[in-house]
């Protein structure tokens, strides 16, 4: 547990009458918080993974902490098909998507020189290129209705180097860059687009991709000398989604206490 951890926040229907589409929410990172805040806030929420068991647990935990059962959609990012079967459903489910919540990411740990071309292709094609799928395919449906908001995952390792996250920092900055000129795509269409960049938010997946000694130095990093909770990541999420961001697109927003 972190030390020095605020209270979790009331909800205060930020997302009232908003429909919500998130994906890789399954598990306990970034987008089951943001799938669970989502539904606080008063959302109708559809949460997607590539994992069928992780995502029915994900949906039975998110209706026994918000107290609204999501409905839910299995898609793997790195197939176009799968993608355009999740926002047919997600418009079919809820008649149509206010917001979307690209969450898919993977890293990996390894210097250049240890790299090879399918680690690194596969961490650009789902964090990156999954990504640009899932916006690619929602825009259309933003655009005939005049109005949406995207909100996209990238990260501080983007333009905060460091030793062994190549392929996961040049996927990040690509989301941060694809975030800005998207969003002044999407602007006359009454469309926003923007992006966290979270420096470290502890989750039981993160310890599995980076050592714990690593991990302990990126705390050491941190103003507050702890990581983010994932809800408090999540928080900016909802902020940038919802109507209080309405002049804010093409921004990517730092969640971070961090300190070279």
């Amino acid at each position: 547990m972190s030390k020095n951890v605020p209270d979790y926040p009331a909800a205060h229907d930020l997302l009232a009458g908003k429909t919500v589409l998130v994906t890789a929410a399954a598990g306990t990172g970034l987008g089951f918080a943001a799938a669970r805040r989502a539904a606080e806030e008063g959302a109708t929420v559809m949460v997607s993974d590539l994992h069928e068991r992780r995502l029915a647990e994900a949906v039975d935990k998110l209706e026994e902490l918000s107290g609204r059962r999501p409905a839910s959609v299995l898609c793997n990012v790195t197939v176009q098909k799968e993608v355009d079967g999740m926002i047919a459903a997600a418009v079919s489910e809820m008649g149509h998507v206010d917001v979307l919540i690209n969450n898919a990411g993977l890293g990996l740990t390894a210097d250049v020189v240890d790299t090879s071309d399918e680690q690194w292709q596969r961490v650009l094609d789902i964090t990156l290129t999954g990504t640009f799928r899932v916006t690619r395919a929602m825009l259309p449906h933003m655009y005939s209705r005049k109005t949406g908001a995207i909100v996209n995952n990238t990260s501080v390792i983007a333009w905060r180097a460091q030793a062994g996250q190549a392929a996961y920092a040049a996927a990040k900055a690509g989301v941060g860059a694809l975030t800005r000129c998207t969003a002044l795509e999407a602007a006359p269409h009454g469309v926003r687009i923007n992006a966290v960049s979270p420096s470290l938010a502890m989750h039981p997946f993160l310890s599995k991709v980076m050592p714990q000694e690593t991990l302990d130095e990126l705390v050491d990093l941190e103003a507050f000398k702890r990581s983010a909770e994932t809800w408090e990541v999540a928080n900016v999420m909802i902020f940038l989604a919802s109507d209080y961001a309405s002049y804010m697109t093409g921004e990517v927003v730092p969640v971070s206490s961090q300190r070279p």
